[in-house]
């Protein structure tokens, strides 16, 4: 199933409103967990939850705006996209401040909100795949020796193999040897595939070379 590990998180205080929105995602395929309030959804919240949040601004108690707030506090990077029968321009800006994907007045429009969904779970799959990255360009860095790593942030920087060898006090034989060495480590084949390894890239994967 595409969306296998994923879910819709609706919270809505209305009750039809909320059974309508779940029967409807549910027979298009998304998996759906209801929330009749922000209180119950923070109770039940776990960290491992992947997929988006459907959110009601106006609800008694904590209103949704806070629950985004209060969320973004606990490190929920899950996309959040924010309904209401009663929009206005602040409560939009409010919400997109709080990184909402989308902002869909009430009565839902259905294609916008499958679109949005749609959206959400890209970004968050996009996420993961960055935050797996990451773990596993540390992971290969661990293997690496001091020299090595020495040597990689200098061929990184675009010295050559006599400048390297220079700087270090060895050959540039031995710069060769340490090059191959770490290259095969970091499993890459060329010098613009580490320097594209190391660098900081728009997603975050790359950039453990930065000072």
């Amino acid at each position: 199933m595409k969306h296998e590990g994923m879910n819709v998180f609706i919270v809505e205080d209305d009750q039809s409103v909320r059974d309508a929105l779940g029967l409807l995602l549910g027979l298009k395929g998304y998996p759906v967990a209801l929330f009749a309030s922000a209180e119950s959804l923070l109770e039940a919240y776990l960290p491992a939850w992947r997929g988006c949040l459907l959110i009601d601004i106006r609800m008694p108690g904590m209103d949704g705006l806070a629950l985004q707030r209060r969320l973004l506090d606990r490190g929920c990077a899950m996309p959040v996209i924010v309904m209401t029968g009663h929009g206005d321009v602040e409560s939009a800006r409010a919400a997109f401040r709080a990184h909402a994907i989308d902002f869909l007045e009430k009565p839902i429009d259905h294609d916008r909100l499958l679109a949005a969904i749609d959206e959400a779970f890209a970004q968050q799959a996009a996420q993961r795949g960055a935050a797996e990255a990451r773990t596993r360009l540390g992971e290969l860095m661990g293997r690496l020796t001091p020299r090595e790593t020495e040597v990689m942030k200098l061929v990184v920087a675009g010295r050559h193999n006599r400048e390297i060898a220079e700087l270090l006090g060895i050959s540039a034989r031995t710069i060769e040897v340490h090059k191959a060495r770490l290259m095969a480590k970091l499993q890459v084949r060329s010098v613009p595939d580490l320097v594209r390894l190391c660098l900081p890239s728009s997603d975050d994967a790359g950039g453990l070379l930065r000072d």
